[in-house]
């Protein structure tokens, strides 16, 4: 699908990447294919694969939901979110990698929003990294309230790893520390991107 997009990447630090053992993937969310684009880092470092935390609604759409749950993501019910926070601190004990989107919800300014404390109380519990993944440019190829550009659009796409964070300290200072990360690195990308379509204010 990339190649026939002719999607380019420019990689940020993926050296940094864990090639081993359990650990959170935060990931920014400006639109709905940021998630492979963040999975990319992982399958780079050794074919790792990430199982990311989606809402349910996902998994009960007759076109996604097979191709989700094949896929071993973890559906979250917002009303009932136990049941998935479990489930991911038990992969991440099992020593595989949970995706999560700290701002729980699309970023229509593409900048980051206030982050929940979820991952960080995960990676507690579980005793794992945090690792930081931003993402660039996805958001020109889908995104909420514009339209689609899944053809032939060439798009560039830059992705950065930050520094792995270690689970220490209460959720909420993690949770800040976690946030300052990614800011710092989605400044970066903004800059290497060079000049870029803006989001809502």
């Amino acid at each position: 699908m990339w190649a026939f997009q002719g999607i380019k990447f420019t990689e940020v630090d993926f050296q940094k990447f864990p090639r081993s053992g359990g650990a959170v993937v935060a990931i920014n969310h400006t639109g709905y294919l940021d998630f492979p684009f963040a999975g990319k880092p992982a399958y780079e470092a050794g074919r790792r694969k990430v199982r990311f935390m989606a809402k349910k609604e996902v998994f009960d759409n007759s076109k996604t939901g097979p191709l989700m749950r094949a896929l071993r993501h973890i559906p979250v019910d917002r009303e009932a979110g136990a049941d998935a926070y479990r489930a991911a601190v038990d992969a991440l004990k099992a020593g595989e990698l949970v995706g999560v989107y700290p701002e729980a919800t699309h970023s229509r300014s593409f900048e980051l929003k206030g982050f929940k404390s979820g991952a960080a109380r995960m990676a507690i519990e579980a005793n794992v990294p945090i690792v930081p993944v931003v993402v660039w440019g996805a958001q020109q190829i889908w995104t909420k309230g514009l339209p689609k550009q899944l053809g032939r659009n060439k798009f560039r796409i830059v992705i950065g790893v930050c520094d792995p964070l270690d689970p220490v300290g209460p959720p909420d200072e993690l949770t800040a520390r976690l946030k300052e990360s990614m800011q710092a690195m989605l400044l970066r990308l903004q800059d290497l991107y060079g000049p870029h379509p803006q989001g809502e204010p």
